[in-house]
């Protein structure tokens, strides 16, 4: 392989290395949307929350705001933790093997690139983004597919607890139908479900757990419904039919905003593939015209800014379309 095509293809790699870490770290969160779920939580929750709840508002919404943003601060932290990502992509290996397969594979595009090519250079680059930037990219991509997949489902399996519970079924019972009938990966989260809650969790515990794996604001009002019914008593059934509407409305409105924001989704695509797609078609039909970016350290240096404010723009369009819910 030519030494211009290796160079173009480092850069594609690191473009691609770049604009993964990008993409993740640009992924929008629902923090905002969950906080006023989460305030209501803390007030069966938290025994500092009670307390302070009649004598002193003022005091009261201080601890709020703090227990807030406790959680806030915690659940950032565990999304950025590779334990989570991997559970909520749904594979069953742990970080460490994830780092070695990283390691396996960028070692494998480096050995063979550098002893062809005689450039270490051009390999440690081609390492660099075949070993971090890709996996991590396949890992939030498949967390994403996942989590789209559960929440497509989701509200019908809340319609299967308002029917079991009208027709005389305990919920315990009406998780167990949901974990047998549903479609993944509804169906195994709520097996675990069920596995936890017969092996002595709590209910509270195994749907926390179950948030840790898949931290979606669908689930997390879930969770508070059940945890305020066991905690208040009151009508499960007419509490879960309303949340019901309230998550097919959430899809309907994800649909809407996804529609109307289509264009300037593929305008932002469009433009970030214009670069790299321009550099390889013209690395392709006359390779000597770019040669100077590729042979001279000047043209290296040239090459590399470029990738980094690719990167830069490419994380400024992400934010950009990106609507949170």
């Amino acid at each position: 392989m030519s030494t211009p095509l290796l160079m173009v293809l480092a850069a594609v790699l690191g473009f691609v290395a770049i604009g993964g870490v990008a993409l993740v770290f640009a992924a929008p969160s629902n923090n905002r949307t969950l906080k006023r779920a989460q305030a209501i939580t803390d007030r069966t929750r938290n025994p500092a929350v009670r307390r302070s709840s009649a004598p002193d508002p003022a005091l009261r919404r201080k601890q709020i705001l703090k227990t807030l943003k406790d959680e806030e601060r915690r659940q950032r932290k565990e999304s950025l933790n590779m334990a989570a990502r991997l559970q909520q992509a749904g594979l069953a290996i742990t970080p460490k093997v994830f780092w070695f397969i990283s390691a396996g594979l960028g070692v494998a595009v480096f050995a063979p690139v550098s002893a062809l090519g005689h450039q270490p250079l051009i390999g440690l680059l081609l390492g660099i983004g075949a070993g971090l930037g890709l996996p991590r990219w396949i890992v939030s991509f498949l967390a994403k597919h996942r989590a789209r997949k559960f929440v497509e489902s989701f509200a019908d399996a809340s319609d299967i607890i308002v029917r079991g519970i009208k027709s005389g079924l305990p919920v315990g019972e009406c998780l167990q139908v949901i974990a047998r009938e549903s479609p993944e990966p509804l169906a195994s989260e709520f097996r675990r479900l069920v596995d936890g809650v017969a092996h002595g969790m709590t209910l509270d515990q195994a749907l926390e757990r179950m948030y840790a794996r898949m931290p979606l604001a669908e689930l997390r009002f879930f969770t508070i419904v059940l945890g305020i019914q066991q905690k208040t008593g009151g009508n499960l059934a007419e509490a879960l039919t309303n949340l019901s509407l309230v998550l097919r409305s959430r899809k309907l409105m994800r649909e809407k905003i996804k529609a109307l924001s289509g264009e300037a989704v593929a305008s932002a695509l469009i433009i970030g593939s214009l670069p790299p797609g321009v550099v390889i078609l013209i690395s392709v039909t006359t390779p000597s015209y770019l040669g100077v970016l590729f042979n001279t350290a000047g043209g290296q240096l040239i090459l590399a800014g470029a990738c980094i404010w690719m990167g830069i723009g490419i994380f400024i369009m992400k934010r950009m379309v990106s609507f949170k819910l």
